[in-house]
């Protein structure tokens, strides 16, 4: 597969600015303690929403942003929030890391733990959500070197810590249950949804979305070909980056999913 060098698409892809980056990196602590002070006050619509945000807001969006280090951040300011906001979720972040970068490099091998759900039906990939976190942990244990196993381990006695502080009261064993919960759609959303196991076009492996709808309900997230294709954009130039691929995916006759121009 040939494809346009990020040169000629435009380095300025790749940057991001101050506010941009304040805002992603704060959004998760915002909304996991917009939970709490809704619940305690009883407002468990505002408390239900906050989670459902702060799912989006970490996993699929800063999280992911942290993972391939595309904030430009410090090494160690980089690590420490990809271990905080992902902990804030019940997850390891630096696990999180390994799985995602093994499934960049292998898609759609059977190797491949977190692309598993593409390979399954709608219903598969939801019951695979149940236990997909903790198998994926496990995963990137054995699997990780010394200074990622390390932050796994870590993250792992802190994910142990932060749920038994949240079991201590109402709200946070609310928090919790409701957090984990909600991490079990991830294979279907993340895995199923975007993915075709079923060719080895890497061009095709993965589902083109198009239209206003798709980019309001998913905050401009949606863009996973482009992502696969060039992972060192981080998300708040996805947008812009899929308008200007957008003749070379039409030479390459590949078809969007459009849902309203």
């Amino acid at each position: 597969m040939t494809k346009p060098s990020l040169a000629s698409l435009g380095t300025d892809l790749l940057l991001t600015t101050t506010w941009e980056r304040v805002r992603c990196l704060t959004l998760p602590f915002l909304t996991c303690l917009g939970f709490f002070v809704a619940g305690e006050k009883g407002w468990w619509a505002a408390a239900l929403a906050c989670a459902a945000l702060q799912s989006f807001f970490t996993y699929a969006s800063t999280s992911h942003d942290l993972v391939h280090r595309t904030l430009k951040l410090p090494l160690w300011l980089n690590e420490s929030l990809l271990c905080l906001i992902e902990g804030l979720s019940f997850r390891s972040g630096h696990a999180f890391r390994v799985t995602h970068l093994h499934h960049h490099q292998t898609f759609p091998s059977a190797e491949d733990l977190e692309g598993a759900a593409a390979r399954m039906t709608w219903f598969g990939a939801l019951l695979d959500g149940l236990t997909a976190q903790p198998r994926l942990w496990f995963w990137a244990l054995r699997h990780s070197r010394d200074g990622q196993r390390r932050w796994i381990i870590g993250e792992g006695f802190g994910v142990l810590l932060w749920s038994a502080i949240c079991f201590s009261t109402p709200v946070g064993t609310a928090y919790l249950l409701v957090t984990v919960a909600g991490s079990w759609v991830y294979p279907l959303m993340t895995s199923y949804m975007p993915h075709d196991a079923s060719t080895d076009d890497p061009l095709r492996q993965t589902r083109l979305f198009r239209g206003r709808v798709v980019a309001w309900l998913s905050w401009e997230h949606l863009y996973h070909l482009e992502h696969h294709l060039y992972p060192q954009v981080p998300h708040h130039r996805w947008s812009e980056l899929a308008r200007r691929l957008d003749p070379y995916f039409a030479d390459q006759g590949i078809k969007p999913i459009i849902l309203w121009r």
